[in-house]
């Protein structure tokens, strides 16, 4: 008989004893309907085979769609009545669907052997690609899982600037190794542990692939520990053209959102490796940094004659400050028995200092303006364009739009108010210049 035959050469192959082959009783019964029919007994072997498949195929799916119903439908209906979120991004994260194909997958494992019986070989090679199933499936399942808790903690105040991700990442990376090395240790037959032996001979190889991984992880740490990096934090890498909030950290990249709204990638790596700033310290400070010139032409700047600071005390800013300047300038030209003839002798007001004086109260008095912060308005060095006077303060309104807005406020304040002092900014010709100089001769 030629099913005999198959069944006493597959024992040979296999070492099936008796009792292993009486665990599935129901494998023949087709078989055993089709010799009742006549049917040849090759045709009956193959016939029984397919039909066995396609009755275990049916089960499966069927099982498999009914066990993914009842568990997404319980995690929704359960995640509408909880207050917490968690359980609604399990949901998200597909954690129900991954699960419920472990039973199916126990079936499997379970009727494979009896199924394919006749076919050992065969057999064989399905139960290694079931186990093989089994371990991407458990990858499956633990990565929904860490998807679920890096989105639940990312909706707590506490770790939105934490790069949780570069933790996950480097969790699946382990486990990720490990299914893999655990996959090819049950396709070869070899045992892990020695498996894992044999790999000491190509760990150098194993770090050049990994090069990039590696340096990103110690870097994640790095960044992690020294509090270098947090989501949401506005940074400027002018190496790779970013300036923007960082979106992102990952094990191998930071993303970082332009102002324009673009996206730039930075390998993690490069924050310890290369120099970048972070306005953390700006954002979380009482005030955003004004630090700005006006470039005065040189020759505008004077003494003031005592005609020119009376007219100054007009500007109710500078009122009290002339006056008391006044005082103590004559009262130290008179004791020194200085001639005035000369602007040049003695003590003298200058239309420069006098404005200089003038910025400080302006700012002082400016609402925009963070009085316990720097307020400063210092003389540079002189250029071959002027004498830079550098305004140096915080605003109180931190936001980029309110910020400009105060900024230039001030500017367009003090550069009207330069004629009043009779100073000039100093700027280069234009053609509209040389037109008025012709028109002049």
């Amino acid at each position: 008989m030629i099913r005999n035959s198959i069944l006493i050469q597959d024992n040979i192959d296999t070492k099936i004893d008796t009792k292993a082959v009486s665990d599935f009783p129901w494998k023949h019964w087709i078989y055993d309907y089709l010799i009742e029919l006549k049917v040849s007994e090759t045709i009956a072997v193959y016939l029984n085979i397919a039909i066995l498949i396609i009755v275990l195929l049916l089960i499966i799916f069927i099982t498999d769609f009914v066990i993914r119903k009842i568990l997404i439908g319980a995690f929704s209906r359960f995640a509408e009545r909880s207050k917490t979120n968690f359980d609604d991004l399990l949901v998200k994260n597909k954690t129900p669907r991954n699960l419920a194909h472990i039973i199916p997958l126990l079936i499997a494992i379970a009727f494979v052997p009896g199924v394919f019986s006749d076919f050992p070989h065969t057999e064989a090679i399905l139960e290694k690609a079931l186990q093989v199933f089994a371990i991407l499936l458990t990858l499956w399942v633990i990565r929904s899982i860490l998807n679920t808790f890096k989105d639940y903690l990312k909706t707590l105040e506490r770790f939105m600037d934490k790069p949780i991700d570069s933790y996950i990442q480097v969790f699946m990376i382990f486990a990720w190794l490990g299914g893999i090395l655990s996959a090819i240790a049950i396709i070869t037959g070899i045992p892990f542990l020695h498996f894992l032996t044999g790999l000491g001979a190509i760990s150098a190889v194993v770090i050049l692939v990994f090069k990039d991984t590696i340096l990103g992880f110690v870097a994640s740490i790095q960044v992690s520990i020294n509090d270098m990096v947090r989501i949401g934090d506005w940074i400027t890498f002018e190496k790779y053209g970013a300036d923007g909030d960082v979106i992102e950290i990952t094990l191998a990249t930071v993303k970082v959102q332009n102002f324009d709204k673009t996206i730039t990638t930075i390998p993690t790596y490069a924050l310890i490796s290369d120099s970048f700033k972070n306005w953390r310290g700006m954002t979380e400070s009482g005030g955003r940094r004004i630090k700005r010139a006006l470039i005065i032409k040189q020759e505008s700047v004077k003494f003031l004659s005592d005609e020119e600071a009376e007219k100054l005390k007009k500007i109710q800013l500078l009122n009290a400050y002339i006056e008391s300047r006044q005082e103590d300038i004559k009262a130290h030209n008179s004791e020194q028995q200085i001639d005035k003839s000369l602007l040049i002798n003695g003590r003298n007001l200058t239309n420069i200092g006098v404005f200089r004086k003038y910025i400080d109260s302006y700012l002082n008095n400016h609402s925009a303006v963070n009085k316990d912060m720097m307020i400063m308005a210092r003389q540079l060095a002189p250029t071959p364009q002027g004498i830079p006077l550098e305004i140096y303060v915080f605003s109180s309104d931190k936001r980029w739009e309110n910020y400009e807005y105060i900024m230039a406020d001030i500017f367009d304040h003090l550069i009207a108010a330069l004629p009043y002092f009779e100073l000039e900014i100093f700027e280069l010709p234009s053609s509209t210049s040389f037109k008025d100089l012709s028109l002049k001769k």
